[in-house]
């Protein structure tokens, strides 16, 4: 019995499309195939270039590892950080990491939301006046470290020979000061990334809406009540992006201090990357370092899981969720 050429029609439709297996991967698989090509070299990069390290980090960070002793390694399991837990300049090193923090993180947002208010309004000089503070922010911390200790060396810095000479600091100099090293550091820091702390508060200014400011304004609330009662809490994302930012790169600061005092005097300035650096760099011991770097990183996670469920909170409580 012969078939119909419909019927034949159809029937070499099905064969085909059985036979061709793109036919039957639907569009949706085929996007999400060319999505994870995509995103392949970068899930590669971030593999070989961040989780790598991490993974191999925690390896070491449990065995006793010198590289002046490799023939003695053996796994210790989490007695190196036992050992930090106790040890005294640990200790000083997370007081001076967290002593840092704060202060530089509030200096800078009061300066940062001072100068973002004063440059609020859009015009031609404070256009001029923004350009110009961002200056600090393009040099890098190890050149700008560089900058300010010639700037206040005693013998012959151009502001620190002064200084030692009016007796407004020590013969030795702030940087060789243990009672103004950390303070001197602190004030370094500030000046570099204020004006990045202000351009993310003027960022969250200029993105307010100006019809419920001037609403306020005509029902007569005085700037300071606009400030608090409007600008302050729709700003509250801003503020903790900023203060996230701001935070997390404060925690893990190396590059000032190592060019600076080099964690002196004593362990004045010792933080917790300059320990980890100098445990691995100047004495070898690859195990102890590890567990330095890991426990920074496990600060600046809590720090980051923190800050990150209060920016949503603040975002959900601005737009009303």
């Amino acid at each position: 019995m012969t078939e119909s050429p419909d019927a034949l029609m159809r029937s070499l439709q099905f064969t085909s499309k059985q036979a061709d297996p793109v036919a039957t991967f639907g569009f949706s698989q085929r996007r999400k195939l060319f999505l994870l090509l995509m995103a392949l070299p970068a899930t590669l990069y971030v593999a070989a270039i961040g989780v790598y390290p991490l993974v191999r980090g925690l390896i070491f960070s449990l065995f006793q590892y010198n590289l002046l002793q490799p023939n003695r390694t053996h796994f210790v399991g989490v007695q190196n950080y036992r050992d930090l837990i106790g040890d005294p300049a640990m200790r000083q090193a997370l007081a001076n990491t967290a002593i840092f923090t704060v202060a530089t993180v509030a200096i800078q947002l009061l300066l940062g939301g001072l100068i973002a208010l004063a440059l609020w309004r859009d015009d031609r000089f404070n256009r001029i006046c923004l350009t110009l503070i961002l200056v600090p922010v393009t040099i890098t911390p190890l050149a700008v470290g560089l900058i300010f200790k010639g700037l206040l060396l005693a013998d012959y810095g151009l502001v620190g020979y002064y200084l030692a000479q009016w007796g407004l600091s020590s013969p030795r100099g702030l940087f060789s000061d243990s009672s103004t090293a950390l303070a001197t550091l602190v004030f370094v820091d500030v000046w570099e990334w204020t004006p990045l702390m202000a351009l993310i508060l003027l960022a969250g200014l200029k993105a307010l809406p100006g019809d419920l400011l001037e609403a306020a304004a005509v029902d007569g609330a005085t700037p300071l009540r606009r400030l608090r009662k409007i600008i302050l809490p729709l700003m509250l994302p801003s503020i903790l992006l900023a203060l996230t930012l701001r935070t997390i790169d404060a925690f893990r600061v190396f590059d000032i201090v190592f060019v600076t005092t080099a964690g002196g005097p004593g362990d004045a300035t010792d933080t917790l990357m300059l320990l980890a650096v100098k445990e691995g760099l100047s004495f070898f011991d690859i195990g102890r370092a590890s567990a330095i770097a890991n426990l920074t990183l496990l600060c600046i996670a809590l720090i980051a899981v923190v800050f990150i469920a209060l920016i949503r909170r603040a975002d959900k409580k601005a737009n009303g969720r």
